[in-house]
């Protein structure tokens, strides 16, 4: 076994896995949630606006498991079986047809709803009329509403970046070492979607124009790091990424058509067009920051 191992951008030394298995002996019992949480005030392993990162640790813990390092407690609760969604809301919207031109209509209002009463509403937006259904995204993330005379045509929202994507690092100029430092400088933009009864030309392009002016701001407010580059991921065979393209975002390439659970090379997913767009001029500099 090695003596140093690097998840989830976390060096760990012999010393931390003694303590892991410390932690199991005594308190194992009491489930992975629990260790998690406990895990997270041993090592003081918080985000970078002060919270305990228990997700990202949960993570860490499961992926030392399926490595054999440690053997960690079966499950208190049951898995969420294959196919399962998200539970949203039934939502009861006005579906009266917007057909016309951006330029005719009020200028649309982008509105960050993360950690607000209307983040529920956004997840049954997604749930309902995003055609791979509501799923939290990774890690941090943001999301948006976007309303015309206060009624709802669209949402947005932005999670943490895919692990490791060889177009991306190529077009950055990334080595492995590098990426796993400075990965948190990045952030992906995991759904978007307008409502289908919403025809107004331009509103999607104007929305990620709109949106990526702010993003800096709004992840520094909510999370206290920077962040100078966004990605996405378009199903080329069902998306052409107009939108992406009229909002000056750069296709640098292709997925080979893994998940970021893929294990074992094993996955067929469909092949999807990689978008960047930076949010500052000198991103690169930035990415090599260490």
């Amino acid at each position: 076994m090695e003596n140093e191992i690097r998840i989830r951008g976390r060096l760990l030394t012999a010393a931390d896995l003694e303590v892991i298995r410390q932690l199991l002996a005594a308190e194992g019992h009491r489930g992975r949630t629990h260790l998690s949480q406990r895990l997270c005030r041993v090592w003081d392993f918080r985000q970078a606006n002060g919270a305990y990162r228990e997700i990202a640790c949960r993570d860490l813990l499961r992926q030392l498991h399926r490595r054999g390092v440690i053997t960690l407690p079966a499950p208190l609760k049951a898995a969420r079986k294959p196919g399962y969604c998200n539970r949203t809301r039934p939502l009861a919207l006005e579906t009266t047809t917007l057909q016309g031109r951006l330029e005719h209509f009020p200028t649309p209002t982008l509105t960050l709803v993360s950690r607000t009463a209307q983040e529920k509403f956004y997840n049954s937006l997604i749930g309902a009329h995003h055609y791979l259904g509501y799923r939290q995204g990774p890690g941090e993330q943001l999301k948006y509403v976007v309303t015309l005379e206060n009624r709802p045509v669209a949402a947005i929202s932005f999670c943490a970046a895919a692990w490791r994507v060889a177009c991306r690092e190529h077009f950055i100029g990334w080595d492995d070492h590098t990426r796993q430092k400075n990965l948190r400088l990045l952030i992906n933009n995991h759904r978007v979607v307008l409502l289908p009864w919403i025809h107004i030309t331009n509103l999607a392009s104007w929305i990620l124009a709109q949106v990526t002016r702010r993003l800096r701001h709004d992840w520094q407010q909510v999370y206290a790091h920077e962040i100078v580059l966004v990605e996405t991921f378009v199903e080329k065979e069902r998306f052409c990424g107009t939108c992406y393209r009229a909002a000056n975002w750069q296709c640098v390439g292709e997925t080979i058509g893994r998940g970021r659970n893929d294990r074992t090379s094993t996955a067929a997913l469909p092949i999807k067009q990689v978008y960047l767009y930076p949010l500052t001029k000198n991103f690169r500099e930035r990415c090599h920051t260490l």
